[in-house]
């Protein structure tokens, strides 16, 4: 089969066959894709208050939207990234073919967008965590169908999944609270205006509160959903160049070995103030022994040899975490800290994104955001109430949602902006005015989308990676 070993930028020498290649430039335009189209369907819930209540224009407030996006994208970390990572069984992938990876990263992908997409055109506020990780669900189950094993991480699922469905009822309770806070303890008249024509602009100190709001959510839209592309771009580049992205080469090789011995002598150690305990300390040694043996093998040609590599280190990792997480164990401070730093710096050669890769998903980001914003924005600003939305409505289902998106951030979760954000918005029409606030057809079509959106795609990625299977 034809070769394609040119030097991509910042990937190097691909070593895949002709069709392989291919498909893997696909995957990396799908994937930007999908992170452009996240950009103009989910942000447009950062900027539909700031807009409606008049605090910024359009044509300000999509900019200043897409560059904070872009920011929470290149400084947010990249541990959601990561728990998205552990929902496919990346180990077994690692094992087949390169053609198996690329039916799963393509159905995902095009099932995420198709979603995303459809949703989008009929101005209907829908999750794109949802859509994404209903697609990895539907993927996952269909790899079982051919392979067995464990195609999805149903532990990760189940706590990704609380995430999803928590998140907007505790942003809908937060927003009614915080509303009727501001109603009846904070009583500024000013808050409840309801903006009437273009030049009824909100005063100073409010619309700098609409606009510092606004950020917030963007930045963390950007933290936390601009996490999801690097996950997949991850996700890519591990499936078709594992060799090359399965651990992080750029750590050097004395570094770990270096933390490795320290973390082997500390566990003697332990040992030793331990005895008589449920210790095992020869069987944590041989992990530490196998993967320094392996260090020395692996590098970004010898997928075999690195594979090995990496679930050393996990299983190292994964042990260090045993010993500190067990309590009827004696640990010296000191070495108890120890453990953790070095923990921490092992789990960075299998839990890491290059920069070009964070810089790619921000940028798409950024972009997708300045550009088809406005169907969604007019359902969040239009359409969730029976009533336009005043200056207290849009601060407090903004202050609910970065709260609640930068928390689920700092913890490693997705949630979802969307659902975060209108359901802020709803609690806060009800604070204002009851159930009659609401309006009923919008908040059916959203819950509509929300009940549909799992199912959908995971029966979309399931068909879509029967499709591409055919041809592996």
């Amino acid at each position: 089969m034809p070769s394609f070993c040119t030097i991509l930028p910042f990937i190097g020498n691909t070593d895949l066959s002709t069709p392989l290649a291919i498909v893997f430039i696909v995957c990396l335009l799908a994937v930007v894709g999908f992170e452009f189209v996240n950009g103009f369907h989910d942000t447009a819930n950062a900027v539909a208050t700031v807009i409606y209540t008049k605090a910024l224009k359009p044509v300000i407030a999509i900019p200043w939207s897409g560059f904070w996006n872009f920011m929470g994208v290149f400084t947010g970390g990249i541990a959601v990234a990561m728990g998205i990572l552990k929902l496919v069984p990346l180990d077994t992938l690692m094992n087949l073919p390169i053609g198996v990876g690329a039916a799963m990263v393509l159905a995902v992908l095009l099932a995420s967008i198709a979603w995303n997409l459809g949703t989008w055109y009929l101005g209907i506020p829908c999750s794109s965590s949802h859509t994404m990780i209903g697609a990895m669900i539907g993927a996952g189950l269909a790899f079982t169908w051919y392979y067995g094993g464990k195609g999805v991480n149903w532990g990760k699922a189940e706590e990704i999944g609380l995430s999803l469905i928590l998140s907007p009822i505790i942003g809908f309770g937060l927003a009614m609270l915080l509303m009727y806070f501001l109603k009846h303890v904070i009583k500024y008249h000013a808050l409840f205006h309801i903006p009437k024509g273009e030049n009824d602009r909100p005063p100073l100190l409010i619309r700098g509160l609409l606009i510092t709001t606004c950020t917030l959510v963007s930045f963390f839209h950007g933290s936390n959903d601009g996490q999801k592309g690097v996950g997949l771009l991850m996700l890519i580049l591990i499936a078709f160049l594992p060799a090359k992205f399965a651990v992080n080469h750029h750590i050097p090789n004395d570094k770990v070995l270096f933390q490795l011995n320290q973390t082997e002598q500390v566990l003697q150690k332990t040992a030793t103030l331990n005895q008589g305990k449920t210790l095992d300390i020869t069987s944590l040694v041989k992990k530490i022994d196998k993967a320094k043996y392996h260090l020395s093998l692996k590098n970004e040609t010898d997928k075999k040899n690195t594979y090995l590599f990496r679930k050393q280190i996990e299983e190292v990792v994964a042990s260090i975490k045993t010993v500190r997480e067990d309590k009827t164990l004696v640990i010296n401070p000191a070495d108890d800290q120890l453990l953790h730093d070095n923990s921490s710096e092992l789990s960075k050669l299998v839990e890491f994104a290059p920069l070009w890769v964070i810089l790619l998903i921000s940028i798409s980001l950024g972009l997708g955001t300045m550009i088809g914003w406005k169907r969604i924005a007019v359902t969040i600003g239009e359409k969730i109430g029976n009533e336009h939305l005043n200056y207290a409505q849009g601060a407090t289902s903004e202050i609910v949602a970065a709260s609640t998106i930068g928390l689920s951030t700092a913890f490693g979760l997705p949630v979802s902006t969307t659902h975060v954000l209108s359901s802020g918005i709803a609690g806060a029409m009800v604070a204002s005015g009851g159930r009659k606030n609401l309006n009923s057809n919008t908040l059916k079509n959203i819950g509509l989308a929300w009940v549909l959106t799992l199912p959908v795609s995971i029966v979309l990625s399931i068909l879509l990676f029967m499709l591409f299977h055919l041809f592996i």
